[in-house]
């Protein structure tokens, strides 16, 4: 595949450096030069990973470019204190596909730090890492999924873009109990057996 990541910061090149060893052609810019030439790049997939707060306005500048495309959101819209910056909605993801309407906007990789997607693979106690995904458009989940499977990792169907903001806040919340209160976060979630789903 073509993957144009619009950033170069630490989720930008720990998920870029992982698709090169699984075989595609990325090519990533940067807010100071490059992005338009990334998302031209990106005719499977275009990754956005620029801090929340440029989004809307990096996506709004290339949203003829990114028509058509699959846009992967990996931003996670929280605050100092650890708060949701879009509380009350549209989720972040809706942000994002209100400024590229003609992009297809898949919700994935913003439940971990860099350092996870860093991990070759990520395997936890045996059991690969799962990435919840929200979307709306079947090809785009398609294309998103084989990206996921290329980190060694399990993609979830977490619903349509708009349960989006479900996996935002639950980012927001790992965060908080990760940093914030030094938790192990993963210790929240019994084992499926135990969590009366039968």
């Amino acid at each position: 595949m073509r993957i144009g990541i619009l950033g170069t910061a630490g989720m930008a090149d720990a998920l870029g450096t992982q698709w090169r060893r699984a075989g595609h052609e990325v090519l990533a810019g940067s807010r100071s030069g490059g992005l338009s030439q990334a998302a031209e790049f990106g005719t499977d997939a275009v990754l956005l990973a620029v801090p929340y707060e440029a989004v809307v306005g990096v996506v709004a500048g290339l949203e003829e470019v990114l028509s058509g495309r699959v846009l992967i959101d990996c931003t996670n819209p929280v605050g100092p204190g650890f708060g949701l910056l879009t509380e009350g909605g549209p989720s972040a993801a809706e942000r994002i596909a209100s400024a590229a309407p003609t992009a297809h906007v898949v919700k994935a990789f913003n439940l971990c730090h860099e350092s996870v997607w860093r991990l070759t693979p990520p395997v936890f106690d045996g059991r690969p890492l799962a990435v919840p995904l929200c979307g709306d458009d079947p090809h785009a989940l398609s294309v998103v999924r084989r990206l996921v499977r290329d980190l060694g990792c399990e993609p979830l169907n977490a619903g349509g873009l708009d349960r989006a903001g479900l996996v935002e806040a639950t980012a927001a919340l790992l965060i908080r109990l990760w940093l914030g209160e030094g938790a192990d976060a993963q210790a929240i979630a019994p084992p499926r057996e135990f969590a009366g789903v039968h």
